[in-house]
């Protein structure tokens, strides 16, 4: 998950074309040249644009550009635009101290609840063989495995020399200027490995879900672990046009308001073909009274919201609870508490929590959904909720319940 505490605006701003536009990359470019005062603007076909150039990103109908005072207040006023907004940069939560404290919390939560006699003990734990998310979810009984679907995963690359994924074709591209895919922050191999991982690790259990899948990574946050808006919609627009019916974003913003930009993307997305997955997101503190609220892009109508439980099936400490903004609720849960995964080498594997880790596991299992019964975009989402686990708790905190993989 993006922390949004700390953002700071570009200079820049997102502008949303009208839905006229979105079928026409000539027109779109024209209008988005006249916005921006005559300069051309580049199309994610064309790679990274000179500083200062304006970028359309044809498969969304969204573009980025820096605009006067005067072309800000043209552009508000011009109908071809559904929505003018500022770009931000995001900041990954897991180099956080609040992060490190969300841990601690959720750890100090649930022992209090065992003392107490609140909760039974765990119904899931990690084995030689599995995960406990995966037992969880009924992927170790499953026999889809993701065949013939695109998982495109979003987030701060991938260790391309891991030994989980030698021999894989890994489709790559990074949309972080100077950087390639080569994740040095290790969030993205960690959430690459739960959605896609292999069958078969070179060590330890299996961790993966859609091990068969066509796995696309686009590195969206840079080793630092920040990430504009404008590179996070780059990567979505590349993820559509190359043909994923799958995108795993385990990233936004702790922003209440509904950004015009992510919701016309993921409804764009869904026309497409496209389901879009995200992140609740990690800001509520549930052992101090505070669930937190679902932010931006989870809390876009047409993005598929994920929170995460523990291996008890108890909602996780930091995860967080719908909103009343329209879009704002919790959609579906799944495995967000010790979930282990890939990690960047030496470490290999590593054990870490959030709804960062519960995101892909709906994305993994959405794969073999779409692979038993040929499920795209809306239809996709209908089958991932109505098949979800009903839990004793709150649709406000896990939605229709917890993602379930396709029986036997």
């Amino acid at each position: 998950m993006v922390d949004d505490a700390a953002d700071g605006m570009t200079g820049r701003y997102l502008l949303v074309l009208d839905d006229d536009f979105l079928d026409d990359t000539d027109r779109a470019r024209v209008a988005v040249q006249e916005v921006c005062g005559g300069e051309r603007p580049a199309t994610t076909r064309e790679g990274a644009p000179a500083p200062g150039r304006p970028r359309l990103f044809p498969e969304l109908g969204v573009a980025v550009a820096e605009l006067s005072p005067q072309q800000l207040a043209a552009a508000r006023a011009d109908r071809r635009l559904l929505g003018v907004e500022p770009e931000r940069v995001r900041h990954a939560i897991g180099l956080s101290e609040e992060y490190l404290r969300g841990f601690r919390d959720a750890a100090q939560f649930l022992h209090a609840q065992l003392t107490a006699g609140a909760v039974a003990a765990a119904q899931f734990g990690d084995t030689e063989e599995l995960t406990w998310g995966l037992q969880a979810t009924g992927v170790a009984e499953s026999p889809e495995t993701g065949a013939g679907i695109a998982v495109a995963v979003l987030d701060t690359g991938l260790d391309l020399e891991h030994p989980d994924f030698a021999g894989r074709d890994v489709e790559t591209r990074s949309f972080v200027a100077g950087q390639t895919v080569q994740d040095a922050q290790g969030h993205g191999t960690h959430v690459a490995g739960t959605a896609c991982g292999p069958l078969a690790p070179s060590s330890g259990r299996r961790y993966g879900v859609a091990h068969e899948a066509r796995l696309m990574v686009g590195k969206v946050l840079g080793d630092d672990g920040t990430g504009t808006d404008a590179d996070i919609l780059a990567g979505m627009s590349w993820a559509i046009s190359s043909g994923a019916q799958i995108i795993s974003m385990s990233l936004g913003a702790d922003v209440r308001a509904v950004s015009t930009a992510y919701e016309t993307a993921g409804r764009r997305a869904l026309a497409t073909g496209t389901l879009v997955i995200a992140a609740a997101g990690n800001n509520a503190r549930r052992s101090a009274g505070n669930p937190g609220f679902v932010g931006v892009p989870a809390n876009s109508p047409s993005i598929m919201a994920v929170g995460a439980v523990d291996p008890s099936l108890a909602v996780a400490d930091f995860s967080a609870a719908s909103s009343t903004v329209d879009g704002g609720q919790v959609d579906i849960a799944a495995p967000g508490v010790d979930v282990h995964s890939s990690w960047p080498r030496p470490q290999v594997t590593r054990t870490i929590s959030g709804t960062s880790m519960a995101t892909p596991h709906v994305a993994g299992i959405a794969a073999l959904w779409a692979q038993r019964t040929g499920a795209r975009g809306q239809q996709l989402w209908a089958q991932l909720v109505q098949a979800a686990q009903r839990l004793p708790l709150p649709a406000s905190d896990v939605g229709s319940g917890l993602v379930r993989a396709p029986g036997a």
